[in-house]
C-alpha cells in the first residue's frame, strides 16, 4: 500500500501507540484525521502538524462515534482508510468487575469500530475502494484470566473483522485485523506491569510495536499476529484450547493477587 495522498481516519491517536502510528502514517504522505477522547493530548501532539486534523471525540456512545466520524470525514473530504485503534483495558477478577465498566469497554472496543466502519462503508463502496483496519490483541485469540471483559471485546472485534472481510470479498475494500501482543503503554497500569513481571509476560516496546503494526497495514495482509510465541499459542488455542487451559493454570494462580482488588485502566491506547 502506498500511503501518499491517502485520506486516513485514526482513532486513539493520542495514546502510546496511536501517536507513534499517526506520525508514521503522516510521514508516508497521507492526510489524517486524528480522533481521541483526550483533546488536550491530541492538540499538544498534533496541532500545527502538516496534513493532520485533530478531532476530539468520545467513542463511548453511538452518538459520539457518529459525531466524530462525520467531523473527520468532512475535514478530509472523504475517507480511504479507517484505522480502529482506540481501546479500553480492564484487569480484574470477574467477580469484582463493574457492570457499567463492562458496558463502556464493550462500546469502545467493539461497538465503536462496528459503528465507525458502518459509517464509512457506503462512501467506500461508492468510490470503489477502501481499507478498514481493526487493531485487536492476542487477547482476541487467547482468553486471558483476569482480562475477561477485555478478551471478550477483542474476540468480538476479530469475529467482526473476519465476517465483514468475507462479506466484502467481491468488492475492492480490504478489511484487515492486526493482533499485537502486550505493549508497554499507559493502558497497562501498575498492577498489570507488576503481574507481567511476576508471570514473565512478553511485552513489546511502543516504538517497536507501532513499527510492526504500520508494516502490517502497509503490507496489506488480511490478518497479522505479532509476537512469538504468542502467535503460536493463538493457533494452538483455536484447535486445542484444553492444552492452553493447562499450560496457563500456574501462571493464572500467580497473576490472581495482582488482579484482586481490581486494577483498572480507562485509558485509550
Amino acid at each position: 500500500m502506498n500511503w501518499q495522498g491517502q485520506r486516513v481516519i485514526l482513532t486513539g491517536a493520542a495514546g502510546g501507540i496511536g501517536g507513534l502510528l499517526a506520525r508514521q502514517i503522516l510521514s508516508g504522505g497521507a492526510r489524517a484525521a486524528l480522533i481521541d477522547a483526550n483533546a488536550d493530548a491530541l492538540r499538544t501532539q498534533f496541532d500545527g502538524v502538516e496534513n493532520a486534523v485533530t478531532v476530539p471525540g468520545d467513542l463511548s456512545s453511538t452518538a459520539g462515534c457518529i459525531a466524530a466520524i462525520d467531523t473527520a470525514t468532512a475535514a478530509l473530504g472523504g475517507v480511504d482508510v479507517l484505522i480502529n485503534l482506540a481501546g479500553l483495558m480492564s484487569f480484574s477478577t470477574y467477580e469484582d468487575e463493574d457492570a457499567e465498566r463492562i458496558s463502556t469497554l464493550m462500546q469502545v472496543n467493539l461497538i465503536a469500530p462496528m459503528v465507525l466502519s458502518r459509517a464509512v462503508l457506503p462512501a467506500m463502496l461508492d468510490q470503489g475502494r477502501g481499507r478498514i483496519v481493526n487493531v485487536g490483541s492476542m487477547f482476541g485469540s487467547i482468553g486471558f484470566a483476569y482480562f475477561t471483559a477485555y478478551s471478550a471485546s477483542k474476540f468480538g472485534l476479530r469475529g467482526f473483522s473476519q465476517a465483514l472481510r468475507r462479506e466484502l470479498a467481491d468488492q475492492a475494500i480490504d478489511v484487515i485485523y492486526i493482533s499485537p501482543r502486550a505493549i508497554k503503554t499507559p493502558i497497562n497500569t501498575g498492577p498489570i506491569m507488576a503481574m507481567g513481571a511476576a508471570t514473565k509476560m512478553n511485552m513489546d516496546e511502543p516504538e517497536a510495536a507501532a513499527a510492526r503494526i504500520f508494516a502490517a497495514m502497509t503490507s496489506g495482509r488480511k490478518e497479522a499476529y505479532l509476537g512469538f510465541p504468542e502467535s503460536l499459542f493463538a493457533r494452538i488455542n483455536a484447535v486445542w484450547p484444553g492444552i492452553v487451559d493447562r499450560a496457563t493454570r500456574a501462571q493464572n494462580r500467580t497473576a490472581r493477587p495482582f488482579a484482586k482488588p481490581s486494577g483498572v485502566s480507562a485509558r485509550q491506547r
